[in-house]
């Protein structure tokens, strides 16, 4: 089954259609940090001037992840130059920090206000301070010997690979300008628009809020209220900075809507569109929300792979756009149709098969994982996503789980053998399986280790955390380690996480086991 819309038409480049916006509206705001405004004028001089210090073929540039306007000048910077963005958080632990910046190949860092944070023992390309605006029109882009080649990486984000190291996945131009395209229309975003930029400035979700927003005019809002902790400080934030787009993860939003039912409190009336994705939308939510008084916001459910850029699928779940939907609380929410650009197909088992303008390039150095998750099909090149699919007679695809062990946590994609990998390098653990949980909507990590004769269980176990939390983030580290004699395995001997989970969850030895709260 197969559906061969995707366009593959060559749309303008980010920087082109991104540098024209500025320079037609140079004064009006393009990023507001704290309640403070840079100007669409002074975005593109302080991206200019980063590119014209990276020089020209800068190679791959790690840049620190953080809610700053510093990273998305950066990220600009590094296009203009026809370099490739790599975010680093620097709250990864060192290991992790430098593995990412070796896999990507990084040739310089950026360093900005707070110096060099990353410290990645890399050349560092100092941040220049947002020049004053004069009031002339923008200039334009240093010369770029390549030319914004389609073809040349743009960005490189990672996912969880089995092998305990990070999978480089390399993002062209093409699809980025094609998926920024795409979610501009998809969002439908004006200049009006004002953006809030709440996701991890380490994964692809980030871009679905930065670039349709700089590549239509809108205002991209980065506020610390954003990440309080506290939803009447969010749904004040929202309001106070007249916000009218949200790009939320599931779980959040799952959130959300318990706070909005406890507690009587009302989204403001500024907002229009709220966005979710990561994982599957609660049929118990879905129903709070159909009862609450949201029916002026678009509720749009979202779906896309880091190797397929951003978002491939959508569909409104509820508001102007979704008129006669209802939710009884038992009712799975789709995933929606593919958007315009994208090329899909359903295999005999039902795995979704993604093609067109927005594929990755693949991994960087990593020729087998690149070979076994893209293949070509009838002369077109797609990525095998692990998710099964149903189509329903309108047309629309619900997930209906993965063909391989990968989890989503809090978002993200986590492949457990990268877990497993970790857990086994340290001298006291013989194996271990991790598989996942859900609880109050939440999936976490949870492991079953055996160790060496003699090991000590308390202390081992506090030794397995603090070993974890020196080389991975922490979605990586399970929310509960339990040491167990024996991991349960398959007929054809394989580890069975499943099986391992249904022995070992309710054992009443608790004297075992230890908890890690994130």
């Amino acid at each position: 089954m197969s559906n061969n819309r995707g366009s593959l038409r060559v749309v303008p480049d980010l920087i082109d259609v991104f540098s024209e916006i500025a320079r037609r509206n140079p004064r009006r705001p393009a990023i507001v940090h704290n309640g403070h405004a840079l100007s669409y004028g002074r975005l593109l001089e302080s991206a200019n001037a980063l590119a014209t210090r990276l020089g020209p073929d800068p190679g791959t540039v790690a840049v620190p992840a953080l809610h700053t306007p510093e990273t998305v000048v950066a990220l600009l910077g590094v296009l203009a130059a026809g370099g490739t963005y790599c975010p680093v958080d620097p709250a990864f632990p060192t290991a992790r920090r430098q593995a990412m910046a070796a896999a990507a190949r990084c040739r310089s860092a950026v360093s900005g206000r707070s110096g060099d944070v990353l410290r990645l023992d890399l050349p560092l390309r100092e941040l220049p301070e947002p020049p004053e605006f004069t009031g002339d029109p923008p200039g334009r882009p240093p010369a770029n010997p390549a030319g914004n080649d389609p073809e040349q990486p743009a960005y490189i984000l990672f996912t969880s690979g089995s092998t305990g190291q990070p999978k480089p996945v390399v993002t062209p131009r093409r699809a980025v300008a094609t998926t920024a395209r795409a979610l501009g229309d998809l969002f439908g975003l004006t200049p009006e628009d004002r953006v809030l930029q709440f996701a991890s400035l380490n994964w692809d979700t980030c871009f679905e809020e930065i670039l349709p927003a700089l590549t239509t005019g809108a205002a991209l809002v980065l506020d610390r209220d954003a990440h309080s902790g506290s939803f009447p400080r969010f749904l004040r934030m929202v309001e106070r900075e007249r916000i009218t787009v949200l790009d939320l993860p599931t779980a959040f939003w799952h959130e959300l809507v318990h706070h909005l039912v406890d507690s009587g409190d009302r989204l403001p009336s500024c907002l229009r569109l709220l966005v979710i994705g990561g994982e599957a939308a609660g049929p118990a939510r879905l129903a709070d929300w159909a009862r609450l008084p949201t029916g002026a916001v678009r509720l749009l459910n979202t779906y896309g792979c880091t190797e397929t850029t951003q978002i491939t699928h959508a569909v409104d779940l509820a508001g102007p756009l979704a008129p006669g939907r209802t939710w009884d609380g038992t009712t799975r929410a789709p995933i929606g149709r593919a958007l315009p650009h994208v090329v899909e197909r359903l295999d005999e088992q039902g795995e979704l098969l993604i093609g067109g303008p927005a594929l990755a390039l693949g991994y960087l150095g990593l020729p087998e994982a690149t070979s076994t998750r893209f293949t070509t099909l009838d002369g077109g090149r797609f990525f095998r996503t692990g998710d099964r699919m149903s189509r329903d007679p309108a047309g629309l695809l619900t997930h209906q789980g993965r063909l391989d062990g990968e989890l989503k946590v809090r978002g993200i994609r986590v492949d457990p053998a990268e877990v497993e990998a970790h857990l086994t390098g340290h001298p006291e653990v013989t194996a271990a399986a991790v598989t996942g949980t859900t609880a109050a909507g939440r999936t976490t990590l949870v492991a079953y280790v055996v160790a060496r004769p003699h090991t000590r269980a308390r202390q081992l176990d506090r030794e397995l955390l603090s070993y974890l939390r020196d080389r991975v983030p922490g979605h990586l580290v399970p929310g509960r380690i339990t040491l167990v004699p024996r991991l349960v395995h398959t007929p054809s001997g394989k580890i069975d996480r499943a099986g391992c989970h249904l022995r070992y969850a309710a054992s009443p030895d608790r004297s075992k086991e230890t908890s890690h709260e994130h």
